[in-house]
């Protein structure tokens, strides 16, 4: 019996878009920066695309030296490596200048966290904006730039180049399958559309978590709609630095009746040995390979791969 459900038609034509996007591969070379090896070695796994041998060093000054040991003539060059801190943003423009003494095709410079990338917006006079600053010399020797969970998407509207950001909240979704989550929330409405992305993966509710003042002492934090009780929750975001407000939502959600709180972020930034507090205080914390850390359980490489696939 043939089927007229046309959304059902519809539905198997995503998931074969999907597959064809997943399974194809370009020929590249990949060049991974120091700050970044590990989502480097991940994505050429994903892309079946060769790793290319790059030597960099310190000097005793702390100054960087590059080179890159592979010929990448005639090649599609995906350079993966983050702005953070400090010292990799000099490298990341180093390894640009390598990897542009070779006659290449096209560079596309994966960023997997973007640093300064809060710092979107001007709030008195004389200050820099930082991320426009990082952008507009990224760009300088780049065809095509791709981010991973960007804080503020907004910052791709200065690239005067092709500019992807793309989500791990399906990867992270993925990953959560195995622990029966019941509900998705984001600590804040303004992460919202994180939580919706994970719960869709995942087929289940999703919410924000809303601050309520009980009096000049006591905010109460609860998800905005949906109640927990007996509930799996699992509280997602882009950015973990100092963990206090997953902390104490964490707990609170505990006396609110949930069973158990598991927390997924793209970037595991732990400042302040947030990540010791974290591990101790939920029933689980995870991350991905944006930034390689302890509770790096998730790779943000398939994404970053359908990303390249449109660009290259």
């Amino acid at each position: 019996m043939i089927n007229d459900d046309n959304s059902t038609i519809s539905n198997w034509l995503d998931l074969l878009l999907y597959s064809t996007i997943r399974c194809r591969c370009v020929d590249m070379l990949i060049v991974g920066g120091s700050a970044s090896k590990t989502i480097s070695q991940n994505l050429s796994k994903v892309m079946n695309a060769n790793l290319a041998e790059v030597n960099s060093k310190r000097f005793p000054d702390d100054e960087c030296y590059i080179r890159i040991m592979t010929d990448l003539t005639g090649e599609d060059i995906v350079l993966v490596q983050n702005t953070y801190p400090d010292l990799n943003i000099i490298e990341l423009f180093l390894l640009q200048d390598a990897i542009k003494e070779y006659d290449i095709k096209k560079l596309v410079t994966v960023i997997p966290y973007f640093g300064y990338g809060r710092q979107d917006k001007k709030f008195n006079e004389g200050e820099s904006i930082s991320a426009r600053a990082l952008v507009k010399r990224i760009q300088v020797q780049s065809d095509a730039v791709i981010t991973v969970d960007l804080h503020e998407t907004s910052i791709l509207d200065w690239f005067d180049i092709p500019a992807r950001n793309v989500s791990a909240m399906p990867e992270i979704g993925r990953y959560l399958r195995q622990f029966n989550i019941d509900i998705v929330v984001s600590p804040d409405k303004g992460a919202a559309e994180l939580a919706e992305l994970t719960a869709k993966t995942l087929e289940c509710p999703w919410d924000y978590l809303d601050k309520t003042r009980i009096d000049s002492e006591t905010v109460k934090i609860a998800p905005k709609s949906i109640p927990v009780e007996g509930k799996r929750v699992a509280i997602v975001d882009d950015i973990i630095a100092t963990g206090g407000t997953i902390i104490t939502a964490s707990n609170q959600l505990k006396e609110q009746g949930c069973d158990s709180v598991i927390v997924a972020c793209t970037h595991g930034l732990y400042t302040g040995g947030a990540i010791n507090k974290l591990i101790n205080s939920l029933d689980k914390v995870i991350s991905t390979d944006s930034l390689e850390t302890k509770t790096s359980e998730v790779s943000s490489a398939p994404e970053i791969k359908s990303a390249l696939l449109e660009l290259l």
